[in-house]
């Protein structure tokens, strides 16, 4: 994070904070399934296979979407790398608008397995050469590089490099927090608000590669 400016680390921050509130919407609507956390997915997975392999089928869908959206925007972010952000971007848009139309129609499976798939590909926004580096919808990473940073600070050796993933951490939690209450008392807003937020983060891409154009 620290390598990024602020532009760009306020669009990692947005898309934590997006990632949170889908994958919330997600595990409510889909009773304990994720559309981004797939460590958590791969454990259903493995319970259910143990103890009801009829319903193994949902998180082995929702896995395989997501590695779906993980290639295909890695893909993209190698073709058209420099302006790779607002194509991205621009594609995860469109996803979540016809997830958000999905869960209106109540077509829980398709609402998950679009919203899987977007969010694989919005962890290519932030990529160089190939390789992620910034995970913006898995946060376990940004907790050990918090923590790391935390010990370098008590023993009087602070360390730029891990400045900035508490506050990923953070986004992505207040995302979370904010769609489960917005599904709560509002599922059809909940169902939109993704969408719209998605398209303020393309908006804030074309204005990042804009200017370094």
């Amino acid at each position: 994070m620290h390598r990024y400016d602020p532009g760009r680390q306020r669009l990692a921050l947005g898309l934590a904070f997006l990632a949170g509130q889908v994958d919330a919407t997600g595990f409510v609507v889909a009773g304990g399934y994720f559309t981004s956390f797939m460590s958590g997915n791969t454990t259903r997975l493995g319970v259910d296979l143990a103890t009801a392999p009829e319903l193994a089928l949902l998180p082995l869908k929702i896995i395989a979407c997501f590695v779906g959206g993980v290639t295909l925007g890695a893909m993209v972010a190698v073709r058209y790398a420099g302006r790779h952000k607002r194509i991205l971007l621009g594609v995860v848009t469109l996803l979540l608008g016809a997830a958000g139309l999905a869960l209106h129609l109540s077509h829980d499976t398709l609402f998950m397995a679009l919203a899987a798939a977007a969010m694989g590909i919005s962890n290519n926004v932030f990529s160089r050469d190939g390789e992620v580096t910034v995970g913006v919808t898995y946060m376990t990473g940004a907790l050990v590089r918090s923590g790391q940073g935390l010990a370098a600070w008590l023993m009087g050796r602070p360390n730029i490099a891990m400045r900035g993933y508490a506050s990923l951490w953070l986004a992505l939690a207040l995302g979370a927090v904010g769609g489960a209450m917005l599904h709560a008392r509002a599922p059809d807003i909940a169902a939109s608000l993704p969408f719209a937020l998605a398209g303020m983060l393309f908006l804030c891409a074309l204005r990042i590669e804009g200017r370094a154009a």
